[in-house]
């Protein structure tokens, strides 16, 4: 069945105004170091104090609590997340490790959960807080977890290991998805320094910037209180999938952008590069591609936020961007020709971190 009711594009006064902060705050704070930091491999130093400025965690956090007690809007948020995508995907999924976190205790942890784990998030400080979704197998399915957690007296006792963590060996806590037995998957809160968990950090092709880890659990043991009441694995998934696609968006956006002028200005045979044919026939297939990535993911953040199922476009999203970011990361390599495989230009570095949107899962949460 369709779901062609109709959808509103106008920005809020208030979802412009946060769009300008986050664009200075890219323009300022990832640009100019997006490349330095994927050399490093670590993030700029000061950077994710700095992004806690923009105070993204703290926004949705009830008045109650001590937060700004905004409405949780997950279309707000994919639109956070294309302009920091649009900055560097490594760097951003670092800034809404938080947001993440503390958006899935919104939605499914109880009032005493939210009172329990959010207060963290009040301070002007960054605290690094993460999900712990992926696991290290080929062809991971969120429905299919090896992960596990036995109830034990008043306690549920974690077992296996989880990998692509952010902030795996430095989180003050992860959110971490694992299958009960006779119940199916459940999400913990596994504070830092218990005992049993310890941390490996894995380079990997892509997102070098970012502190990722595997995360091993060895008979990790946390009270019932822990376990947030009113998990739902699907929504959790589907919210991630929006966020992982609005990354993909803003970096192909990226993509686009640097290449125009090159084309433009750079001359083969007399001629500038742009007038052959299939040149600007390439150039003009990602854009159209990226209008359509855009259009589906707003669609789909659009119904989140009004409360309708969007189950069905946020996969849409999910296949649409995993695919389309791979060819449009590869096409703007192409399109440099040689200058596209070498560090002197972002090129490869883009290619590299969206090869990631199609393997992550559970990363950020919108």
């Amino acid at each position: 069945m369709a779901t062609d009711l109709p959808f509103d594009l106008t920005l809020t006064e208030e979802q412009a105004l946060t769009r300008e902060s986050v664009r200075r705050f890219v323009e300022r704070h990832m640009r100019p170091h997006a490349r330095s930091a994927d050399e490093a491999g670590v993030a700029p130093d000061g950077f994710y104090q700095n992004s806690a400025e923009l105070g993204l965690a703290l926004m949705p956090i009830p008045e109650a609590i001590g937060g700004a007690g905004q409405a949780r809007d997950p279309m707000s948020n994919v639109l956070t997340a294309e302009d920091l995508g649009e900055g560097d995907i490594s760097l951003a999924i670092g800034a809404l490790s938080p947001l993440a976190f503390v958006n899935a205790v919104l939605d499914f942890g109880s009032a005493a959960q939210q009172e329990a784990f959010l207060p963290a998030f009040l301070e002007a400080d960054f605290v690094p807080a993460a999900i712990a979704l992926m696991e290290s197998r080929a062809a991971f399915d969120p429905a299919e977890l090896r992960c596990n957690a036995k109830r034990d007296g008043d306690d549920y006792v974690i077992s296996g290991e989880k990998r692509l963590v952010p902030f795996g060996s430095s989180a003050v806590m992860l959110l971490v998805v694992a299958n009960v037995e006779g119940e199916g998957p459940a999400a913990f809160v596994v504070p830092q320094g218990i005992a049993g968990m310890s941390a490996e950090a894995q380079p990997y092709m892509g997102l070098r910037a970012l502190d990722t880890a595997t995360v091993t659990f060895d008979q990790v043991r946390v009270p019932d209180l822990n376990r947030l009441e009113n998990f739902d694995l699907q929504r959790f998934v589907d919210l991630s999938r929006l966020g992982l696609a609005a990354l993909a968006v803003g970096c192909c956006q990226a993509v686009l952008d640097y290449s125009i002028p090159f084309v433009k200005e750079r001359k083969a045979f007399g001629e500038p590069i742009a007038w052959r044919q299939s040149v600007a026939f390439m150039v003009a297939n990602i854009g159209i591609e990226l209008e359509g990535m855009r259009l589906l993911v707003w669609k789909a953040a659009s119904r989140a936020a009004q409360g309708l199922p969007f189950h069905r476009e946020a996969y849409l999203a999910r296949v649409l961007c995993a695919e389309k970011a791979m060819e449009i990361g590869t096409n703007g390599v192409q399109l440099f020709g040689g200058a596209g495989f070498i560090r002197d230009y972002p090129l490869e570095m883009w290619y590299r971190n969206l090869r990631a949107i199609g393997v992550l899962e559970g990363t950020v949460l919108v």
